[in-house]
C-alpha cells in the first residue's frame, strides 16, 4: 500500500515539475523540411542586442479566410520565436475593425481582399501591418508584400517568406545607431536632388548622407582624396559630364582603399523630354571617360540601347475633353522591365525594375567575381547608336523573330580584390602612397541612370518606382535599397531574403466542387468508426459473459 502511495505521489510531483519547467522554458523543435521556424544567426544577433522593451502591435486579429489565417498564424509563431531569444520583445494582436479611421489617419492604408466562399466572390478590407514602438521611435512593417503581378496565393507566400527579414530589418533599423556614411557625388552633371529625393529619404533611415563634389580636386587633390576616404559608399547617379583623369584617380583610390560604389550610368544620350516634344530624338553615344576605368575592373558598358517586348508604358496625349488633355498608355520597348534570376539576396522577392534607355553590359575575364543582378527578357533586341528614336514606332507591330538577343546584362555586382586602373601608369596627381591593389571590395554597376529617378508631380517628388499615371509599382526602390544594404551590410541581414519557404495553399475551386463529399466524410466516417467499435465491444463483452 505504501509503495503504491509513493508511486502516486512521485507521479503527481513529477507532473507538477514538468508543467513548471514547461512554463519557464520555451523550446520548439523545427521538423519542417525548409526549416521555416528556425531563426538565422543574423536575426538572433539583432534580437539579442535589444536593451529595452519593444512593443509590437499586429493588426491581424479577426475573422479571416484560411489563407490569411495562415499569415496570422505564421506571424504569431515568428514573434514567439523572437520573444524566446529576448524577453524585451513584447507583442499583441489587435482587431482593427473598430479603429479603422484612426489607423488610416496614422498612415496605414487598408488593403482590399477578394474572398471566395461557396463559389461566390466577396470583398473585405484589412490592415496587414505591424507597428513597432521602441523608446521614442516608431516603425511600420507591411506584412503583405505588394507584388503587383502575382496571384493572391503567390502574394501571401511571398509575404510569409519575407516575415523574418521584415521584422529583423525593422528591429535593426529602430534600435541601431547610424554609423555608415554615404557620399552622393556631384560635379559631373548628376541628377538633381528633386529626382533622387525619395530614395535618399529612405537611405537616411539607415545611414548618414552627404553631398560630395569632385570639382575641388583640381585645386586641392590631396584634401579631396582625404575627405572622400571618410565615406563608406559613393553613389554616382546619372553623370552627364566627362570625368577628368584626376576625378577618376580619386574614385579609383577610394575603391582601392575599400570604399564601395554604386554606379548608375547612361552611356547613350537619349532623353524622354525631347522625344515627347518633337516626336523623335537622336540617340548617340555619351563620352563619360569611364570606358578604360570600368574595363580595368572587368566590365564594359556598351554605347547601344536594349529594347524589350517585356516593357513598361509611355504616356502620350491622345486628345482633349474640354480643357483637359487626355493621355493614354502605350507599350514602349525602350523602357525594358529588367528581371532577375533570383540568384542573389539583392534581387530576391522584388518586382521587375523599370529602366529607361538602358545599355547592355559585357563582363570580361579577370579575377573579379561577377553576378548579373538584372537582365532583359528573352524577347529583347540591341539597337546600335547613333540612331533615331521615333514615337511612330508605337503603332507598328513588333516582329518577334527580330527580338532574339535575349537576357542582356543590365546590372552587375563585382566582388573581389580590384587592381588599380592606374596600376603602372603615371598618376594624375601626387599622393603620399598610391594603392595599387584593393582589399576585398564590392561595387554595383547599372547601365541606366534613371533607375534611381522618382517622378515629379506639381513640383513635388513622388515615390520611386511608382508610375504616376497607372500607380503600378516597380521594384526600383527595393532593388537599390537592397544594393546599398548589401554593399554596406556587416550584419548579414540581407541574406535572410534568400530563405525559401514553400506554402501549400488550398485549391478553392476543387474545395467548392468537392465540399459535400468531404463534409459527408468528416461527419459520417467518425460515426461509422464509433459504431463499429461499439458493436465489437458489445459483441466481445456478450461472448465473455453469456
Amino acid at each position: 500500500m505504501q509503495s503504491k502511495t509513493s508511486k502516486i505521489v512521485f507521479f503527481v510531483v513529477g507532473l507538477f515539475l514538468i508543467n513548471l519547467i514547461g512554463n519557464k522554458v520555451y523550446k520548439r523543435f523545427d521538423l519542417t523540411e525548409d526549416q521555416r521556424y528556425t531563426l538565422s544567426e543574423t536575426t538572433k544577433n539583432i534580437t539579442k542586442k535589444v536593451e529595452d522593451i519593444i512593443l509590437i502591435k499586429v493588426y491581424l486579429q479577426g475573422d479571416f479566410p484560411a489563407e490569411f489565417k495562415r499569415l496570422q498564424t505564421e506571424t504569431k509563431l515568428h514573434l514567439e520565436e523572437l520573444k524566446s531569444v529576448n524577453k524585451n520583445i513584447q507583442f499583441r494582436f489587435i482587431n482593427p475593425t473598430d479603429i479603422a479611421e484612426k489607423l488610416i489617419a496614422s498612415g496605414l492604408e487598408p488593403s482590399s481582399l477578394q474572398v471566395q466562399e461557396n463559389g461566390k466572390l466577396s470583398e473585405m478590407v484589412l490592415f496587414p501591418y505591424a507597428v513597432i514602438n521602441y523608446k521614442n521611435k516608431t516603425e511600420i512593417i507591411p506584412l503583405l508584400n505588394d507584388v503587383f503581378s502575382n496571384s493572391q496565393d503567390e502574394q501571401l507566400e511571398s509575404s510569409i517568406q519575407n516575415l523574418e527579414f521584415a521584422f529583423a530589418n525593422a528591429i535593426h533599423k529602430i534600435t541601431a545607431s547610424k554609423s555608415k556614411k554615404i557620399a552622393v557625388l556631384r560635379g559631373n552633371g548628376e541628377l538633381s536632388d528633386i529626382y533622387i529625393t525619395d530614395f535618399l529619404l529612405k537611405l537616411n533611415e539607415y545611414y548618414l548622407l552627404a553631398q560630395f563634389t569632385l570639382d575641388s580636386i583640381e585645386n586641392q587633390p590631396q584634401k579631396t582624396l582625404f575627405e572622400l576616404s571618410k565615406f563608406d559608399l559613393a553613389i554616382i547617379a546619372k553623370p552627364t559630364e566627362k570625368f577628368t583623369e584626376q576625378e577618376k584617380f580619386a574614385l579609383d583610390q577610394f575603391i582601392m582603399n575599400g570604399g564601395k560604389t554604386l554606379w548608375m550610368i547612361d552611356n547613350v544620350q537619349a532623353e524622354l523630354d525631347s522625344l515627347q516634344q518633337t516626336g523623335e530624338t537622336l540617340a548617340y553615344p555619351r563620352d563619360l571617360g569611364l570606358t578604360d576605368f570600368f574595363f580595368n575592373y572587368g566590365i564594359r558598358i556598351n554605347s547601344d540601347l536594349v529594347t524589350d517586348l517585356y516593357c513598361s508604358q509611355i504616356p502620350l496625349a491622345t486628345g482633349n475633353i474640354g480643357n483637359q488633355t487626355q493621355f493614354s498608355q502605350f507599350p514602349w520597348i525602350y523602357f525594358p522591365l529588367a528581371i532577375s534570376k533570383n540568384n542573389h539576396p539583392i534581387n530576391t522577392n522584388i518586382e521587375a525594375v523599370n529602366l529607361k534607355f538602358a545599355n547592355n553590359i559585357d563582363t570580361l575575364k579577370n579575377n573579379i567575381k561577377k553576378t548579373v543582378l538584372l537582365q532583359s527578357s528573352p524577347l529583347s533586341k540591341i539597337i546600335g547608336t547613333p540612331s533615331i528614336i521615333s514615337l511612330k514606332t508605337i503603332g507598328e507591330e513588333p516582329k518577334k523573330e527580330d527580338y532574339i538577343h535575349g537576357n542582356q546584362s543590365l546590372a552587375v555586382l563585382l566582388e573581389g580584390e580590384f587592381k588599380s586602373a592606374y596600376y603602372g601608369r603615371v598618376k594624375p596627381f601626387k599622393t603620399l602612397k598610391p594603392i595599387e591593389n584593393s582589399i576585398t571590395n564590392k561595387m554595383i554597376v547599372m547601365s541606366d541612370g534613371d533607375v534611381i529617378a522618382n517622378e515629379i508631380s506639381k513640383g513635388q517628388p513622388l515615390e520611386l518606382g511608382v508610375d504616376k499615371w497607372t500607380n503600378q509599382r516597380y521594384g526600383n526602390k527595393d532593388f537599390l535599397l537592397n544594393s546599398v544594404n548589401y554593399l554596406l551590410d556587416d550584419t548579414g541581414l540581407l541574406h535572410i531574403r534568400s530563405k525559401k519557404i514553400k506554402i501549400n495553399f488550398l485549391d478553392k475551386q476543387k474545395a467548392f466542387e468537392e465540399a459535400k463529399k468531404w463534409q459527408f466524410i468528416n461527419i459520417a466516417f467518425p460515426l461509422i468508426i464509433l459504431t463499429l467499435f461499439g458493436g465489437l465491444f458489445y459483441y466481445f463483452r456478450y461472448k465473455k459473459y453469456q
